[in-house]
């Protein structure tokens, strides 16, 4: 019986472990990710930063370009801003 107890605390350990894991991937890593993808996106879109662009994504706004708060070359979104790369090579 000893060792059918350990086993289990040892199960239980191990999906609170996995659980722990899981969490911290989905509150804090993948917030950074997303962030990342949208704003490579919106450099894309706005020719390296160059042509305004403007966005809403999960109700907040994506802007790029000479005209927007985020300056040429450059798009915002969420509190983080991206110097965009030349796309025309």
């Amino acid at each position: 019986m000893k060792e059918a107890t350990g086993e289990l605390n040892m199960t239980v350990v191990t999906i609170v472990a996995i659980a722990a894991l899981v969490g911290f991937f989905y509150l804090v890593i993948w917030p950074v990710i997303q962030t990342g993808m949208t704003l490579s996106s919106a450099c894309n879109a706005s020719n390296g930063g160059k042509q305004y662009y403007k966005q809403t994504v999960n109700n907040k706004e994506v802007l790029c370009g000479p005209t927007s708060s985020a300056g040429e070359g450059k798009c915002s979104y969420d509190g983080s801003t991206r110097a965009c790369q030349d796309t025309n090579n």
